[in-house]
């Protein structure tokens, strides 16, 4: 038997013996739209298992009630519904400038880093850089850089199309990935502390010779020394900053009920004479688990001074995708960095 708990009440079911059937369970009011948590709870069991659950079946009287779940598997849904919604914020950047850095500020308040998190920072139109979680004993900055050569398969890239490793900083980890494209990945294992406002500077530079050197440097917001992440050379590439934004995913899916945010702050970019710009406006999107209204446990905008994103927990906040954001300008925090001092 089964306890089967929802909106504050509480009802007994027999799970049925032999072939699978429907047992009900109870009726519940609902005060307003939203999520809805449903506990299944194992009371009594005759075998190794108290019921084998297949499906929740829900029924209303009230005419065209929409219900949002992850119906069915079309596209591998329930691994990624269970990962929860990814939200980018897409940057507003001047188009008269060749641009040529990238820097933004990043906080994730406390108790709202669960395992699984990537607080992306500077993300490009190449790759992208960012803090992961990746256990309750690890956590990570990570900088890519795709290849030009589509592929998932790191080994399926030809020698000209490679992206080239040209230095690391101390303690970084560099090799291929795959799955997403391919491409260079570093790491560097580093014990980032919620609450604490961490800064990122990401470089993308033409060499003059057919290929671009990406670079990215990581520091804490009030000290003055930077770590070099990695700089790479992307071959078949002759471009300067594009696409710059920041996005917030869970990429482990187990973890996809917990809730999880990002606060970007102090964004601007830096063009080619040494000129900064103040970037105080972001769109926000999502991806197919958010625009497809498989999860609606998604929010993004913008408070005060910096942008936010939120995602997971199934919390009933959503903020609809597709608008702009401006934040308050912060023109006293412009970054001052001297390019020929940077490791």
């Amino acid at each position: 038997s089964l306890r089967v708990q929802a909106a504050g009440q509480s009802f007994t079911v027999e799970a049925p013996a032999g072939a699978s059937r429907v047992a009900p369970a109870g009726h519940v009011d609902l005060a307003a739209p939203g999520y809805v948590r449903v506990d299944l709870v194992g009371l009594k069991k005759s075998g190794p298992i108290f019921a084998d659950v297949e499906s929740l079946v829900v029924t209303s009287p009230t005419k065209d009630l929409k219900a949002s779940f992850v119906a069915n598997n079309q596209g591998n849904m329930f691994y990624w519904g269970r990962r929860g919604p990814s939200v980018h914020l897409s940057y507003e950047l001047p188009t008269d400038k060749d641009l040529e850095y990238a820097y933004s500020e990043l906080t994730v308040p406390e108790g709202w880093d669960p395992v699984g998190s990537y607080f992306m920072a500077n993300g490009f139109r190449e790759g992208y850089f960012g803090i992961q979680v990746n256990s309750t004993t690890e956590r990570r900055i990570l900088f890519s850089v795709w290849s030009p050569f589509k592929t998932d398969n790191p080994k399926d890239i030809p020698a000209e199309a490679r992206v080239e490793l040209l230095a690391k900083g101390e303690g970084v980890h560099v090799g291929e990935f795959g799955n997403e494209g391919s491409g260079g990945q570093s790491y560097l294992v580093h014990p980032w502390r919620a609450g604490v406002t961490y800064r990122f500077l990401t470089s993308v530079k033409p060499d003059g010779k057919g290929s671009t050197i990406y670079a990215a440097w990581f520091g804490e917001v009030g000290k003055t020394d930077w770590r070099l992440i990695a700089r790479f050379r992307r071959p078949q590439t002759d471009t300067h900053l594009k696409g710059f934004h920041s996005f917030l995913e869970n990429f482990n899916p187990a973890q996809g009920w917990l809730g999880r945010r990002g606060e970007h702050g102090n964004v601007w970019v830096g063009d080619v004479t040494g000129a900064w710009h103040e970037v105080t406006r972001a769109r926000l999107t999502g991806d197919g688990t958010a625009s497809g209204g498989h999860r609606l446990d998604y929010a993004g905008g913008a408070e005060g001074g910096h942008f936010f994103l939120r995602n997971g927990g199934f919390f009933n906040e959503r903020v609809d995708l597709g608008q702009s954001f401006d934040r308050r300008a912060t023109p006293r925090d412009r970054p001052r960095i001297d390019a020929a001092k940077l490791p």
